[in-house]
């Protein structure tokens, strides 16, 4: 994996449109990126007599090159300051739907900068040390400067998960969700370090430049300050506050927007995410489809694709996709690189220290919801507890928990020997009454991905996820002696909490369900693809038989070693039941809201879908059927094809009789 991380560095610098740009423009000031091969020539007389007359003014006309077709009626009431290259202006480019206005340059100062085709530069106090690309639109803005050599935000170092250091990664503008958590957690490894710093490093000293970029088709508008800054083709600036020392990734595809007073420094935006609404986003990483709006702020962090922060504060953190966080709360020190969770109002995730060094973290696992009000205490470590929920208005000590799916929520009595700071932790809680949310989840992420460069498992009961459910029963089962309620001096993994012994007893029941419920699927999709490759020869021991596939072979050793599951059809049959009950649960969960809500809001049934017609329980119903109606085939084949083997069996018997 090391090696891996530090040759996909290499490879981002060898095909990053960032590198390609500064290297181009370091040879040639930036002309052939902009205006290409196209012969430049200085203003005949009579041009600068008509651009003066049109109140235009400039020190030294000679520093002013322009190509064949240059119009001078394009420019107007401008200031040419050094050496200025303009292109030609011979087409109109459109605002918005109804307004279109011709290109060139109008109420502007430029210098040091190069022009190509078909801009569109109005009403703009200073550009200067730029490079403007093909269509770019820069309208009734401040100053866009590039006033010192910069790296564009790439290079520097985040303090991600530890406030005071010692989980840093270095960015650059291509970097990854993967390569930022193999680098945050191999920390004992230096010479990877030492690599991946050094290759970052080169990263920067390639895009290091003297000059902004606007690339093709961007538009920066309403804005007051750009500086230092590469923004890229098709990127949207309108009514932004502060772009400073920023890369800018975008393309027609998935255009990258700040907007609405977003404010941007030392940052890195990748495609089609976007800062809006007074949002801040300083030193950090926005990786594709991220978003951060509505007062947000993100700082020293990196946010994942799919991501998004409203109103709230995260500092220090690395998040990984599909978080939601649109409310006022705190994410300080959070290293949350399975992401696909959600952040509740006022959540206070930042008790990394008290009054001592911010030196403290938080890792919280996949799926973690984080309710109205929840305050963590530091360092805590849920990775080994994915999709469980923290209730609204606990607070939780420095504790690690070891129990998928579980529900964290203030005791409900108080029993001797436990301590009143723990609260109470109900195992696969959120299989039993909340299965509605978690089956809605993987089709949710699945309908929200928007990102093209990395790849995501939506899938909730997979192997990792089985094995935790797996590791939670053995820790579950191995009490010495029953009782009433436990604590972590009793069963390994509950941190500091406790668990009463009829929510042990019904978690073995949940998790054991739900692991037979992975290994059955996971066989009927082994059993499918055996007969759509023609590997029906292998059906006779495929229970028996070690495979060199790792995720049937990981199911296949559960249903035959652990659920004695030694026929595919019994298994397939126990399936089809299995998904009947799981429906029914989903629909029993959204149910309860249905029973609850009338009890409380008079006209409740007038304004909520009922759980039977609900979009996501008719969806799980339809999936159901669509899964049985597989099941049902498959079984019918399957007999056939048995049968068939008996056929030719009894047969070959024939033939050997005979022969003797």
């Amino acid at each position: 994996m090391s090696d891996d991380v530090i040759y996909r560095v290499r490879e981002a610098a060898a095909h990053s449109d960032l590198v390609r740009a500064v290297a181009s423009i370091r040879r040639d000031g930036g002309r052939f990126y902009a205006l290409g091969d196209a012969p430049l020539r200085p203003l005949y007389r009579d041009e600068i007599v008509q651009l003066e007359q049109r109140g235009n003014f400039c020190n030294d006309w000679s520093r002013v090159r322009v190509v064949d077709g240059f119009d001078w009626r394009k420019l107007a009431n401008c200031s040419l300051q050094g050496d200025v290259l303009i292109g030609r202006f011979s087409s109109q480019v459109r605002l918005f739907e109804g307004l279109e206005l011709p290109t060139g340059i109008y109420n502007a100062t430029l210098a040091n900068c190069v022009v190509a085709n078909d801009v569109l530069i109005r009403d703009v106090k200073l550009l200067a040390n730029y490079v403007v690309c093909n269509g770019a639109v820069l309208l009734n803005c401040g100053v866009i400067t590039c006033a010192a050599r910069t790296t564009f935000g790439n290079g520097i170092s985040l303090p991600i998960g530890i406030e005071s250091g010692g989980r840093d990664v270095a960015v650059y503008a291509e970097i990854d969700l993967a390569v930022a958590t193999a680098v945050a957690k191999s920390r004992s490894q230096q010479e990877f370090l030492d690599g991946y710093t050094h290759a970052v490093a080169d990263y920067a000293a390639q895009v290091t430049a003297d000059r902004g970029i606007i690339a093709a088709g961007a538009v920066v508008r309403s804005t007051t300050t750009v500086r230092n800054t590469f923004l890229g083709a098709h990127a949207l600036l309108d009514g932004a506050t502060l772009i400073a020392d920023s890369t800018v990734l975008s393309n027609p595809d998935e255009p990258t927007r700040i907007e609405s007073g977003g404010c941007i420094s030392e940052a890195i935006l990748q495609w089609g995410s976007r800062v809006t609404t007074m949002a801040i986003v300083e030193r950090s990483v926005l990786l594709e489809h991220a978003h951060a709006e509505s007062h947000g702020k993100v700082a020293n962090s990196i946010l994942g694709p799919n991501s998004g922060v409203s109103q709230g504060e995260v500092t220090a953190c690395l998040i990984g996709p599909f978080v939601s966080f649109h409310h006022q709360a705190l994410l300080i020190a959070t290293v949350w690189p399975e992401g696909k969770g959600n952040v509740g109002h006022g959540a206070n995730i930042g008790s990394n220290h008290t009054s001592k060094t911010p030196d403290q973290e938080f890792w919280p696992g996949e799926g973690a919801f984080l309710g109205l009000g929840v305050n963590v205490k530091f360092p805590a470590d849920f990775r080994r507890a994915p999709y469980s929920v923290l209730a609204s208005g606990i607070t939780t000590l420095p504790q690690r928990i070891e129990f998928p799916f579980s529900l964290l929520n203030a005791p409900s009595a108080h029993y001797p020997g436990v301590s009143p700071a723990y609260n109470e932790l109900i195992p696969a809680w959120v299989l039993t009454d909340n299965l509605y949310a978690v089956k809605r989840n993987e089709g949710k992420y699945r309908a929200r991905n928007h990102a093209r460069r990395q790849q995501f498992d939506f899938e909730v009961f997979r192997p990792d996820i089985a094995d935790l459910m797996r590791d939670a029963c053995k820790q579950l089962e191995a009490v010495r002696q029953i009782q009433e309620v436990y604590t972590d001096r009793d069963i390994q993994g509950l941190g500091k909490n406790f668990v009463l012994e009829s929510n042990r007893q019904r978690a073995l029941t949940v998790y054991k369900f739900f692991i037979r419920y992975y290994a059955l699927l996971t066989l009927k999709n082994q059993v499918q693809t055996l007969r759509a490759t023609g590997g029906e020869e292998r059906l006779c021991q495929l229970l028996a038989t070690p495979s060199s596939e790792p995720r049937w072979e990981h199911a296949r050793r559960i249903l035959s070693e652990e659920l004695d599951v030694n026929d595919i059809a019994a298994g397939l049959q126990q399936l089809y039941e299995t998904l009947e009950q799981i429906a029914h649960d989903v629909e029993r969960s959204k149910a309860k809201d249905d029973e609850r809500g009338p009890r409380i809001i008079e006209d409740y049934s007038d304004v909520h879908v009922a759980a039977a017609q609900d979009s996501f329980v008719r969806q799980t119903w339809e999936e159901t059927r669509r899964l049985q109606r597989e099941i049902a085939e498959t079984l019918e084949w399957l007999a056939k094809w048995r049968a068939s083997q008996r056929v030719q069996t009894c047969a070959q018997t024939g033939v050997e009789r005979m022969i003797a």
